[in-house]
């Protein structure tokens, strides 16, 4: 992301106050590469000397998960991890060596959630979809994708 202003105009908008913790995280957030942990998270304020307290943090993520300014991604190892983004419908690919995450629209998934709901008789309220594999940039490190290193 880059700039914290969606992650603070969130807030505002939703009628948080905005406080400089919550302004700090924000620019924390936004500093992200790719896919972050809470645990990260704390590390990155402490690291920057910000203050901000673990449970600040986690109550932070949860506000920001529910205007959609966030998104838990549950990962295959079973951890959670967060990325910061915009709270339009979307769907993630997340590389599992980087941990870099790319947008992508629907992709189709609302015809697919149509004929799930006709065929189960099930009402479908929503979906959404995580694609792990390897970024471009993993995939070039060594020709294959298997091996090589860390990219960012």
């Amino acid at each position: 992301m880059g700039d914290p202003a969606p992650i603070i105009n969130a807030l505002d908008q939703a009628g948080y106050r905005l406080t400089e913790p919550r302004r700090a995280l924000a620019a924390v957030i936004a500093d992200q590469a790719g896919h972050f942990t809470a645990a990260e998270l704390v590390a990155a304020a402490r690291g920057r000397r910000l203050g901000v307290g673990r449970a600040t943090v986690f109550r932070t993520l949860e506000v920001l998960e529910e205007l959609g300014a966030v998104e838990r991604l549950d990962l295959p190892n079973g951890e959670h991890a967060y990325v910061g983004c915009e709270p339009a419908h979307h769907h993630h690919v997340i590389c599992s060596r980087c941990g870099r995450t790319s947008e992508i629209d629907d992709a189709g998934l609302r015809s697919v959630a149509r004929d799930v709901a006709q065929q189960t008789g099930y009402r479908v309220d929503g979906h959404r979809l995580e694609l792990f594999g390897l970024c471009p940039a993993c995939l070039a490190t060594d020709g294959a994708g298997n091996g090589g290193g860390r990219c960012r």
